[in-house]
């Protein structure tokens, strides 16, 4: 791929930053966020599989799901939709059933750079630092950069550009 994911874990404070561009409309990005027949194709590392028991991607909505990784291990995740600006803007909450009751808040940005281009705009605030440390260290750079990967050559595979 030839757009890097970029991750922050600035000292002192519990947030994690990150962005990336999309050699895709903003559109089109957004979409695949919103489309749970399209996000179980590309969140997550590679290997792992996805089922999705809900997925509401509106102001008010809310979501759940399970990904499996290739040993067998599954592993919960879910939130709700505190507010959804199409092709815009998303808060979320995300909680991780392996760690109850520590839920962040994420904020996604969704920028039209023209061209046909778009970089998506994260920051994830958790509720303690222990918190967020713990989460810097369970591999979700990794889980982040090859979801990322798999959503660009998803939408390749889709307008033939992969």
């Amino acid at each position: 791929m030839s757009n890097a994911l970029h991750l922050t874990v600035p000292d002192g404070v519990p947030f994690i930053d990150y962005t990336r561009e999309f050699d895709f409309p903003v559109a089109e990005v957004f979409r695949a966020h919103a489309d749970p027949d399209l996000v179980k194709l590309w969140l997550g590392p590679r290997g792992y599989t996805m089922e999705v028991e809900s997925f509401d991607f509106r102001t008010g909505g809310s979501y759940r799901y399970r990904q499996t990784d290739p040993d067998g291990g599954t592993y919960g995740f879910s939130g709700v939709y505190h507010k959804v600006r199409e092709n815009e803007f998303a808060v979320q909450t995300f909680e991780f059933d392996g760690y109850p009751d520590v839920v962040s808040i994420e904020f996604l940005t969704f920028e039209d750079l023209g061209g046909g281009r778009s970089r998506l705009r994260g920051r994830a605030v958790y509720p303690t630092q222990e918190a967020r440390d713990g989460m810097a260290a369970s591999g979700m750079e990794q889980g982040l950069d090859e979801g990322y990967d798999r959503l660009e050559e998803l939408l390749g595979s889709r307008t033939g550009t992969a």
